[in-house]
């Protein structure tokens, strides 16, 4: 099985795209361009990253912001899986603090990135979706998400990373997708023995393809009846977090990204009772 060091390296390369800012309701805001650089050094001990964006959102403007970093480790805070997808987050919630996490998706020429944001009072105040492509490799942009993608039986494998074991845990995973009526979602996980359930369900007068999500439960007592918001996101993506965080509650959070019509990746952060990292899960499934 690869390290986690081998696994981030699956992110080499340059890659253009954009930053776009998400508001509460999944409304689209300011957008910059972007270019990211991973490149290998030093025998491939060492990774240097860039990243250059562009407020006007013109890919070939100055960049009005140029950051450049060295790799030779990996904090705990990021954790990489066999296909270079990855999830990021803080290790521990603190009361007055504000709390993101962050989800990385990788398939050929294509990354699928997302920022979940909550103010310092533990409310889900915004997102950013990052859109990358391989440069030159004439990769294009997967059609915005709807409930009707998602739809159906889907199959595959877990693997997950606990903050107290390195090493993946494999599980069969399986997904039922199953619309109640037009507009609602009835979303079922299976991660070997562990169920949960989501069930989404429109917002009156919502400006965005945005849906409340209750009846949450599984692997945390503290999970079940937790409020929280479904968005459906530009370039096949999803992201489903509670309403409000506190550190003195489990929780999780999640993102998701449809890289194919028949193939779907999500990323799952969970934290225990006191607002500590459990584990980090990403599961690969394909349509049946």
């Amino acid at each position: 099985m690869a390290s986690q060091w081998q696994n981030f390296q699956r992110n080499l390369g340059a890659w253009r795209g954009s930053f776009t800012n998400v508001d509460a309701h999944g409304r689209e805001l300011e957008c910059s361009a972007s270019l990211l650089t991973l490149s290998s050094a030093d025998e491939g001990r060492a990774v240097h990253f860039r990243l250059r964006r562009s407020a006007s959102g013109d890919p070939v403007a100055a960049p009005s912001q140029d950051t450049a970093q060295e790799y030779r480790t990996l904090g705990k805070q990021v954790v990489f899986f066999d296909n270079g997808s990855f999830s990021k987050g803080s290790l521990q919630i603190a009361p007055a603090t504000r709390f993101g996490a962050e989800y990385g998706f990788i398939s050929g020429d294509r990354r699928h990135r997302l920022v979940q944001l909550f103010a310092d009072d533990g409310t889900f105040s915004s997102l950013v979706l990052i859109r990358e492509f391989r440069d030159g490799s004439g990769a294009t942009e997967r059609p915005p998400l709807s409930l009707e993608q998602l739809g159906g039986r889907w199959q595959g494998q877990a693997a997950t990373i606990e903050a107290d074991w390195p090493e993946p845990t494999l599980v069969d995973a399986s997904i039922a997708v199953d619309q109640p009526d037009a507009a609602s979602l009835r979303l079922e996980t299976r991660l070997g023995p562990e169920s949960t359930v989501v069930v989404a369900r429109p917002v009156a007068d919502a400006a965005g393809p945005w849906y409340s999500a209750d009846g949450l439960s599984g692997d945390a007592a503290s999970d079940a009846g937790q409020a929280g918001r479904l968005l459906l996101l530009p370039d096949g993506g999803l992201s489903l977090a509670p309403l409000q965080i506190s550190h003195r509650q489990g929780f999780r959070v999640e993102a998701g990204w449809l890289e194919s019509p028949h193939r779907w990746q999500r990323l799952i952060r969970r934290y225990g009772p006191r607002g500590e990292w459990l584990s980090s899960t990403h599961l690969l499934a394909r349509r049946i």
